[in-house]
């Protein structure tokens, strides 16, 4: 797979179609191994549909967003909430905001929908102040990823407990020690990048934006617009399912369009099904901007076809190198070579980064890695809190910086910035297992940062 990328990089740009198709000849090579070792194509599907069953939720939180997203465009929630950002926003501070503001949201625990949601509008403020748009995408990655490491409703902070045999709550009370540096270093760069790069910036509200007079006369402007934005933060802090959430959101958001904007009931399914488009809209005056096409023409549960042909070739390298035995020789060879504390959370995080690479699931990810390592930990006199936070470290944050993995597609899709641009920029997902190499380095000496049995 990474040979086929570096050379396919070469002669072809780094788009979805060459992931897909790289990732179908690694798992036709999978798939020969496999065959050669006794096993058969049915065994391969079989575990592929395995994969693709335990993701269902996943999926369907993915096609929901999709609806979500048309349909919060048809109603006005979106184009109001960048109509009221761009004007309260100064931009010397949009990055930073971007990130404070995502974590908040993300701490309901779903990085998709923080991002999907308030990250979508952000992007939207970004774009019509001039703000750099891959530093805003990298900041609302990380702002998204801090929830999804750190908050107790977060799926994947549930599983990497579960996996590593560890307390919730003592877990998470562990991640602080690398999760704290690395927000205080976040911050600390995108203050200095919004301040170096827009210093003499006015605020929002003092600067006439064209993009607000052209939301003006397409939407109604009314708190009333909000309301679907309401519904999920409501429905998400009281842990009700998030597609359904959602799909009530949606079909909220729905009905505002109809009874406030004067769109057609037509109108507001196609804005669900494919997506919203400028061409719905029949009272404005002028022909509409770029960029206020670039800012609505968007959503729809069709626009997230793409990410599930990608899923399904990921899984089907997943199952060929999981049938095959390969996934498991892996990791064996990393146990066999650790001889001390630093190197059981090297192999660990290393164990994780491979893994994740290989299966695009961060749950599958953690549950094998974690029963591999229990007994390492426990017999070097490590909480199994050590293992858990690892694995948030090398699975949960550096999923969303892989470009062929289903996160990063779907950030990449969802923002609309190229996971290799936003990455540099993620700077919460890039600093983590450095913290955590650090604390076992210096462990022996400090007994700092490791929480022992």
């Amino acid at each position: 797979m990474l040979a086929c990328l570096v050379i396919g990089g070469f002669f072809f740009p780094m788009g979805t179609e060459l992931l897909v198709l790289v990732m179908l000849i690694a798992g036709a090579v999978a798939g020969v191994i496999a065959a050669r070792h006794g096993h058969d194509w049915d065994a391969i599907q079989r575990t592929t549909g395995g994969k693709i069953a335990s993701v269902l939720p996943v999926i369907l939180i993915l096609l929901s967003i999709g609806m979500l997203i048309g349909t919060w465009m048809f109603s006005g929630t979106i184009p109001m909430l960048i109509y009221y950002g761009v004007q309260l926003i100064d931009p010397q501070y949009m990055i930073i905001t971007a990130f404070l503001v995502t974590a908040m949201m993300s701490l309901t625990g779903s990085s998709w929908a923080a991002a999907g949601t308030i990250g979508v509008a952000l992007m939207g403020v970004a774009a019509a102040i001039g703000a750099p748009l891959a530093a805003t995408a990298g900041a609302v990655v990380s702002g998204a990823y801090f929830g999804d490491k750190l908050s107790p409703l977060s799926d994947q902070t549930n599983i990497c407990a579960i996996s590593a045999n560890a307390n919730l709550y003592d877990h998470i009370r562990n991640m602080v020690y690398t999760a704290g540096p690395s927000f205080l270093v976040a911050m600390l760069v995108y203050f200095a990048a919004g301040t170096m790069a827009d210093s003499d910036s006015a605020t929002g509200s003092d600067i006439d934006y064209p993009i607000l007079r052209e939301i003006e006369q397409t939407y109604t402007v009314s708190w009333l617009v909000f309301i679907p934005a309401i519904i999920v933060i409501l429905g998400t802090f009281n842990r009700k399912p998030a597609a359904l959430v959602m799909i009530v959101s949606s079909v909220t958001a729905m009905a505002v369009g109809i009874s406030m904007h004067g769109f057609s009931a037509y109108n507001a399914i196609l804005s669900a099904t494919s997506g919203f488009n400028v061409s719905m809209i029949d009272t404005m005056t002028n022909a509409p901007s770029d960029m206020l096409q670039t800012l609505l023409n968007r959503g729809g549960v069709n626009s997230m076809s793409t990410t599930l042909i990608i899923i399904v070739a990921a899984f089907l390298l997943a199952a060929g190198m999981n049938v095959s035995g390969a996934l498991d020789k892996l990791l064996q060879t990393m146990l066999e070579r650790v001889q001390s504390v630093f190197g059981l959370i090297a192999a660990t995080l290393a164990s994780g980064a491979t893994m994740i690479a290989l299966t695009s699931h961060g749950g599958v990810t953690a549950l094998i890695v974690g029963g591999l390592f229990q007994d390492s930990y426990r017999d070097r006199g490590l909480a199994p809190e050590n293992l858990s936070r690892s694995l948030e470290d090398s699975v949960t944050i550096l999923e969303p910086l892989l470009p062929w993995t289903v996160s990063a597609i779907f950030m990449a899709t969802t923002l609309g910035v190229p996971t290799v641009e936003y990455m540099p920029w993620a700077v919460f997902c890039m600093t983590g297992w450095i913290f955590s190499l650090l604390l076992a380095a210096f462990y022996t000496r400090t007994g700092f940062g490791l929480k022992s049995l």
